[in-house]
């Protein structure tokens, strides 16, 4: 039973990063490489913050979310400048950069060496939670507040700014709206939410190191949200139940460790290959990404 609940967490953490980075691939039409980064940032505010101030749950994630945010918006101020190919090299160059800052900055973040030791967070400074029992709980229910926020975001005015600026943005300037603004607002967004996915990870293994936060991440969530689809909020479900199921599914067809590994990233790579030739907007999304 710990086994499920184990990967019951890991696949709403993998919700919570597919549905907001969705915003902006399926939304925005922003395709970001530096997802992972933010992530990592989550984490380890996280653990700073319960390691070294104590803080409850609820400060911890805000703060998480909080800094997040904060370097998303530098990230956006920049980068949005740039269009289509140099947008995602700029994130490509944050998300090496704040990998190369995990892994040798060692007195601050203790290198290649990672945190241990990461306490669970008290609900309100009374409650602790702990065990897998209780992380599934707050998995779930995070996860839960992540798809409904994001429900809401999508079909309010500002979904429909950003769905109306992913199809055509002269139209949108047109009608007086600050693309800009919107692609600022999206990217911030977006990050502030991956950053709860860092919280939870952090506090769930209780130990990080830079490794789980590398450009392979970043590729990983974006290939969650290929293979779900885009534009909505099933395909990024979808697509993160997919991606963490398969490994766990190599491993009850009696196929050796090293050799499962490998034909993870096969199947995951035609699985791309066939999805982009018959059905380029994934499994159940509704736009297909396009720069």
């Amino acid at each position: 039973m710990n086994y499920v609940f184990h990967i019951l967490i890991m696949i709403n953490i993998y919700i919570i990063l597919s549905v907001s980075t969705n915003l902006l691939v399926g939304m925005a039409n922003l395709l970001s490489l530096g997802q992972a980064a933010f992530y990592g940032i989550g984490a380890y505010v996280t653990a700073y913050a319960l390691i070294g101030l104590g803080l409850p749950l609820l400060p911890t994630l805000l703060l998480a979310m909080g800094v997040t945010a904060i370097f998303s918006f530098l990230l956006a101020y920049i980068s949005l400048k740039l269009e289509g190919d140099y947008f995602i090299l700029a994130t490509l160059g944050f998300q090496i950069i704040i990998f190369t800052i995990l892994y040798n900055w060692i007195d601050v973040t203790r290198g290649p060496y990672g945190i241990p030791g990461i306490p669970s967070p008290k609900l309100f400074g009374l409650v602790k939670i702990e065990g897998i029992t209780g992380y599934i709980i707050l998995s779930t229910i995070l996860s839960a507040i992540t798809i409904f926020v994001f429900y809401k975001i999508i079909n309010s005015p500002f979904g429909r700014a950003l769905k109306g600026m992913r199809d055509d943005e002269i139209a949108m300037i047109s009608l007086g709206k600050n693309i800009t603004v919107l692609k600022v607002e999206a990217f911030v967004l977006s990050s502030a939410f991956v950053a709860i996915a860092g919280f939870i990870y952090a506090s769930y293994i209780s130990y990080i190191d830079p490794t789980s936060f590398n450009l392979d991440e970043a590729i990983f969530i974006l290939t969650a949200i290929l293979i779900g689809g885009t534009g909505n909020i099933k395909g990024p479900v979808i697509g993160a139940v997919f991606v963490v199921l398969l490994p766990e599914i190599l491993r009850f067809v009696g196929m050796p460790d090293n050799l499962a590994a490998n034909m993870r990233m096969i199947i995951y790579g035609l699985t791309l290959i066939i999805l982009m030739r018959y059905r380029p907007q994934g499994i159940a999304g509704e736009y297909k990404f396009s720069k």
